[in-house]
This record gives C-alpha cells, structure tokens and sequence, in this order.
C-alpha cells in the first residue's frame, strides 16, 4: 500500500507531467542510510563518552598526526567534517573539556589555534579504532564482497554526476572521487 504522502506527492508531479522520480527515492535511500549509520554509530561511541562526530574528530587528528602533521587548524577540521566553524568549536570545546585534545594559540597569529590530541585522546582513537571499524564491517556483512565493490562504485558516480549537475562548494568535491 502506498503511503498517503507520497500518493499526494506523486499526483502532484503527475499534474506536472513528472513520472519518474528515481533521483527522490535515490535520495531518500541515501538520507535514511545515514541516518541509520548515524545511530548505530553514536551507539557505539556512548560506550567511550562521545558522540559520533566527536570520534570523527579524533580519528581525523589522529590520522593526520600519523601522516606527520603535529597539528590542524579548526578551520582546516571544519572544512574535513563538513560542519560549519560554530559546531566545530563547540565540538573541539567539549573534546578539551575531556582531555582529549590540547589547543595552542599560534604564535605568529595570535587569532589562530593549532589543535593536537592529547595522550589520552591518541590512546582512545588507538585502542577503539579496530573495534570500530570491525563494526563498520558488520554493518554491510548482508554484502557480498563483490556487491560492496559494486555499491562502491555506483556511489561513486553518483558522486561525480552530482558534482557534474550541481554547483556543489569544493568541500563536497574531493579530488579522489573520479577514481
């Protein structure tokens, strides 16, 4: 049985001469999909005190601190996670409050901070991170290896044809998405 809004909001395309709408359910799919990744993450990261976002925050300082970048600038975090700088330092706020990462004032600019992890903020992402990512696999065990590969690359054209047909900002753009 179809649901009461969307028989409304299928006459109304209709009316419109609109049939298909494959580009709505895609989207939908994909919102619900994150949304349900959302939860099951913040699930998961209850269990060390953070939410979802703050991990990823983490995780991020942690992977550039390994690729040698002793620190990164609020801006540049902002940028990586997609979130405006408000919700990025009231994020970097409470991971201090925990003691999970220090912020320096720069020295040369007075205005910018430099944020690193702490010792207990490395340790954290070092000692949950292969927890998480097992998990993460869990979540597409219903796959097969070779549906993931495919799904991979279907959400990565997707990707493309949707930086190809929109004027996304750069920050939704990576360079590694063609590929």
């Amino acid at each position: 049985m179809t649901h009461p809004s969307r028989f409304h909001s299928d006459q109304l395309l209709a009316a419109h001469g609109i049939t298909e709408t494959q580009g709505v359910e895609i989207m939908r799919m994909i919102r619900t999909i994150a949304n349900a990744y959302e939860v099951a993450l913040e699930a998961l990261t209850r269990e060390e005190n953070l939410t979802a976002p703050r991990w990823r925050l983490l995780f991020h300082l942690y992977v550039a601190e390994l690729a040698g970048k002793a620190s990164v600038s609020p801006t540049q975090l902002s940028k990586a996670q997609n979130v405006s700088k408000n919700t990025i330092s009231s994020l970097l706020r409470s991971l201090e409050d925990q003691e999970l990462i220090e912020r320096d004032l720069d020295r040369e600019d007075r205005r910018q901070f430099h944020i690193r992890l702490s010792a207990s903020g490395r340790e954290l992402i070092r000692t949950s991170t292969p927890s998480h990512m097992l998990y993460l696999n869990q979540l597409v065990a219903g796959l097969t290896p070779g549906e993931i590969a495919d799904l991979g690359e279907l959400l990565r054209k997707l990707h493309v044809s949707l930086m190809n047909h929109s004027s996304l900002p750069a920050a939704y753009c990576p360079e590694d998405s063609s590929q």
